[in-house]
């Protein structure tokens, strides 16, 4: 029984695993729960997700990656190492090898960290890929001719803006913006408007049920409860779908903002394709209602959100490892 050659999306709110021959195995979230006293982990992924603003005080629930790179080591090294032992893609004689993403803009020691734990949780080679590259290939795009093909991943962490040609990046950018900023904001709005405190879960719904970006482009209610900071006691409200927008505005600017110094670094030759073929988002964040539209509005260029645009990464790890020491 030889290793499986796997590749991996370690992103920031979720880790997606392809296994060679298989497809994508496995989509949990990076959530790890540890027991403060010993440090001992007690739960990874869906597990721990579901604890995440409901533990004891000796319990805290850890998302070890920050911005689409590692903030805790051992943490992270804990979770790949229960992932991949959960797949048994490990034999006794040979180990798998792994391609695992990173953004467009990390330092080589972000890059190092994420290498070595690859190698440690059980990597035998480990190789790196940058991320809007991948999620292009995993989204359908042949990025391999000599045109420009255009990408916008919103992650958890980050936001990559690309374009490429020839198989490689032309010109990108990287921001520190995604679905988590979003939830974050729209926990920071209901706070300052409606003197409530929610948790990130309750963000995150209001988020997917609600929210949209672009101006009249959708108009819903949701009733969320949370805790009043005057009373301390439990409220319920209802938010709408303007609120979201006004709430996610200004990180939705900084997103278009940096599609824009993309655009106008490229190549005119590029430029002309990318009218043509469009832009295409990925990532979690492109499910973000209306923001295809407003996109559209700003870039003067078709936008179009990617079939699967969760699973563009591990789509691409796959179709990567397929070519792999070929």
């Amino acid at each position: 029984m030889f290793a499986k050659d796997i590749g991996i999306d370690l992103g920031t709110a979720n880790v997606l695993i392809h296994v060679k021959g298989k497809g994508i195995v496995l989509n949990e979230p990076s959530v790890v729960a540890l027991d403060k006293r010993n440090n001992k982990v007690l739960a990874v992924g869906e597990e721990a997700y579901k604890m995440v603003g409901r533990t004891p005080g000796n319990i805290v629930v850890v998302r070890p990656m920050k911005e689409g790179v590692i903030a805790d080591f051992d943490v992270t090294e804990a979770m790949l190492s229960h992932f991949i032992d959960k797949l048994k893609v490990k034999s006794f004689f040979s180990k798998p090898r792994i391609l695992i993403c990173c953004p467009t803009n990390i330092t080589s020691v972000e890059q190092k960290a994420i290498r070595q734990a690859a190698e440690k949780s059980g990597g035998k080679k480990v190789f790196l890929e940058e991320e809007p590259k991948v999620s292009a290939i995993g989204a359908g795009m042949d990025i391999f001719q000599p045109s420009g093909n255009m990408v916008i991943d919103i992650g958890g962490g980050t936001t990559d803006v690309a374009v490429l040609s020839m198989g490689d990046i032309v010109t990108s950018e990287s921001i520190t913006i995604g679905g988590d900023m979003f939830d974050n904001d729209i926990t920071q709005y209901i706070k300052r408007q409606h003197k409530l405190l929610i948790g990130e879960r309750t963000a995150e719904a209001i988020k997917i049920d609600v929210g949209t970006v672009f101006p009249k482009g959708r108009k819903e209610e949701i009733d969320i409860r949370g805790r009043d900071m005057v009373s301390g006691l439990p409220r319920t409200i209802t938010v709408n779908s303007e609120e979201v927008g006004e709430a996610l505005r200004e990180s939705v600017q900084i997103i278009v903002q940096a599609a824009r110094n993309v655009l106008e670094k490229t190549p005119p030759e590029l430029s002309a394709d990318i009218i043509d073929r469009g832009v295409f988002l990925t990532g979690g964040g492109a499910l973000l209602h209306g923001l295809d539209q407003l996109l559209a509005d700003a870039l003067k260029v078709p936008v179009f959100v990617s079939d699967n645009p969760l699973d563009c990464v591990g789509v691409g790890t796959g179709i990567l490892l397929e070519n792999i020491g070929k």
